[in-house]
């Protein structure tokens, strides 16, 4: 089943190969914060020491989003999805619990189940940085606990004093609104359905880190993507580049929030110049050229029939699939996602 006019059948598989066939689709994606999400690791926000940019040696701290806190909201989006339109029961597969093992979340973003089954996943994320320094791009928060009373005092339970403040006050870094996180995500051997239902996946996550419910909104913004023989440039260099064309032009006004549009315009820029570095056979959609593939995704995901047609297939070839090359597909034990 044919989805997608703008984009030739040439660069997607027929059905999901069992070994590896050197295809390889790149999402380009700048996330960008859009309130005060948590990306830390033993309560403190995760980042990195390392050179500013590439022609800018300077060494600077940047934010990181490890690459589970990216394709953990997306892949979770997929299956809320698939359960939606009734592919897959809370019950046959429970995330990091017992995998079905033969829907489009467990074949294409991988599984482990001890001696039971493993399948690797053909989603690869990378670590993404932030473009601002680290200093510029977060913001310490005093969190309290108030009372019914709209006060911050106690009132006389658990030992304390009514009108004692309580010791349920702490502090806590949050990353700042407006920060730009370049990322690629990368899909190997993909067929259309299976790249359609990752860039949905991509598209609809909002929310990423820590405390989801109640903060940690995110946008993504695609601006292309590369269909290629191998692996492209990292998330790191981009990000490196970007910050180069930004200076250049004088476009890092710390402590203000970048201008989204010049993220996009250096963005796209950067990219096509790190492409052409590259030694890999590659097609890229990016700019004008990537318009009409998104709008066509986007008129194909936001009618419930577009959905469902893709999410069937992806899911007829995830079945199949599973049958080929998956063992013991009715064993159920400890899992955990790949």
């Amino acid at each position: 089943m044919a989805f997608l006019k703008a984009v030739s059948s040439q660069f997607f598989q027929n059905e999901i190969p069992y070994k590896p066939m050197g295809k390889y689709v790149h999402f380009l994606t700048v996330r960008i914060t859009e309130s005060y999400p948590l990306f830390q690791t033993d309560g403190e926000l995760n980042k990195a020491r390392v050179s500013s940019g590439i022609k800018t040696k300077e060494p600077i701290s940047r934010l990181t989003m490890f690459k589970r806190k990216q394709s953990t909201p997306e892949r979770l989006v997929g299956r809320e999805l698939l359960r939606n339109y009734g592919l897959m029961t809370a019950e046959e597969c429970e995330y990091n619990v017992s995998f079905a093992m033969n829907n489009p979340d467990c074949i294409i973003y991988g599984f482990a189940i001890g001696d039971s089954g493993s399948e690797k996943s053909k989603v690869v994320v990378d670590t993404a940085f932030s473009i601002t320094p680290f200093d510029n791009a977060h913001e310490t928060f005093t969190l309290n606990a108030p009372y019914e009373n709209g006060t911050m005092a106690s009132k006389g339970e658990g030992g304390s004093k009514p009108g004692e403040v309580t010791s349920r006050i702490n502090q806590q870094d949050h990353i700042k609104p407006q920060v730009f996180f370049p990322s690629i995500v990368t899909l190997k051997d993909p067929t259309e359905a299976g790249f359609l239902y990752v860039f949905n996946n991509i598209l609809r996550t909002r929310h990423y880190g820590a405390q989801t419910t109640r903060t940690g909104r995110l946008r993504n913004e695609l601006i292309g993507v590369i269909f290629a023989d191998g692996e492209i440039t990292s998330n790191l260099r981009w990000t490196q580049a970007i910050y180069d064309e930004m200076n250049l032009a004088d476009k890092l006004l710390s402590p203000d929030p970048l201008n989204e549009d010049e993220v996009t315009a250096a963005a796209t820029t950067t990219i096509q110049e790190l492409m052409e570095e590259e030694f890999i056979v590659h097609t890229d959609f990016i700019g004008d050229r990537f318009t009409p593939v998104l709008n066509e995704v986007k008129t194909l995901i936001r009618s419930e029939a577009g959905m469902q047609s893709i999410l069937q297939q992806a899911d007829t070839e995830a079945k199949d699939y599973a049958k080929k090359h998956i063992k013991n597909q009715d064993k159920k034990g400890t899992a955990k996602s790949k």
